[in-house]
């Protein structure tokens, strides 16, 4: 089993070892003297209705999503309000899928449930992927996304030893391997805005990280749901945990889809945004391919230093209506 590293003063939040999967319903108790069988039968077709339903919830969609005006690699999300940040109901919920293994930390103790107030932008479909990023290096001369272990360790939040890390090192100013449809990982606030600008430059927009209303609005909604597709948590819709190990490519879990149509804004990497988190950090919104499900929420968020940069955070890009000749 691989070593893993925290800083004494921060919740565990990745796993260290495989969470049972799945939402439906736990048999706990089997009852071995039963006399009469009617009673057996009406529990076992109980159970399968039961377990039936845990799985196939309908999505919740929006009925007039539409495509972004001006960029077809973004969606459009109308002015208004939404419900942003939890009820005490969800976050004792967050706490039971993670098996309580953040309660005592507090971990979802900052969410606040207000109506919040939008005006209306576009916003990526999918997060910024190595390939798109390795165009904006060559049209830039920016650096290839990296890290070094001396810089990894000072950087205080390990979570993975430098082994894990060198999987998602580029060589050669290139993405490793098969990854150009991954979300790209490894850049800092900086890099991540930059990246955004230049797009805006091409666009003759104004391109920018969203603000965490602006994100969370595009993954959740307006009807306060607790994921991209409703209120229960179905592990199979995101790359979360630890069944895959690593980021994958960004349209492979469609059913995770928000109501907008934008794909892993849960699972996967972590997404950078505009929003301090306080005076020394920005909000990062999301959860990534090692995440426990209670970090899986659109409600969900927390802070990093800007020069951070870590295998599970990305991020994408929104759009304002309004265009510009620079």
């Amino acid at each position: 089993m691989q070593r893993r590293f925290w800083r004494k003063d921060e919740p565990r939040l990745c796993r260290l070892s495989v969470f049972p999967v799945g939402s439906g319903v736990q048999l706990l108790y089997a009852e071995t003297k039963v006399l009469l069988r009617y009673r057996v039968t009406i529990f076992v077709a109980f159970t399968a209705l039961l377990l039936v339903a845990a799985g196939t919830e309908k999505r919740k969609e929006l009925p007039h999503t539409k495509d972004c005006p001006h960029d077809p690699k973004q969606v459009y999300i109308p002015a208004g309000e939404f419900w942003m940040g939890s009820t005490r109901k969800e976050r004792e919920y967050a706490y039971r899928l993670d098996k309580e293994v953040t309660r005592a930390y507090g971990w979802y103790e900052k969410e606040t449930r207000k109506k919040v107030k939008t005006g209306s932008y576009c916003i990526d479909r999918y997060p910024v992927t190595n390939s798109e990023y390795k165009e904006f290096m060559a049209e830039t001369g920016r650096s290839e996304p990296f890290i070094s272990p001396e810089a990894y360790q000072r950087q205080g939040f390990l979570v993975h030893p430098y082994e894990k890390v060198k999987e998602f090192l580029w060589q050669n100013r290139s993405y490793p391997a098969g990854r150009e449809d991954h979300p790209v990982v490894l850049v800092s606030l900086d890099d991540a805005t930059s990246y955004c600008a230049w797009v805006g430059k091409k666009m003759k927009r104004a391109y920018r990280l969203p603000t965490e209303a602006e994100w969370e609005k595009a993954a959740r909604g307006t009807d306060g749901r607790i994921f991209p597709w409703g209120d229960e948590w179905h592990p199979s819709y995101l790359n979360s945990g630890e069944s895959i190990g690593s980021t994958t490519p960004v349209s492979r879990f469609p059913k995770g889809r928000s109501p907008y149509g934008l794909y892993d804004v849960i699972g996967n990497v972590f997404e950078w945004t505009a929003s301090p988190w306080d005076e020394k950090s920005y909000i990062l919104k999301g959860c990534s391919w090692d995440d426990l499900p209670g970090t899986c929420r659109a409600a969900m968020g927390h802070g990093r230093a800007p020069q951070s940069k870590h295998i599970l955070i990305g991020f994408r890009c929104v759009s304002g209506l309004t265009s510009f000749q620079p």
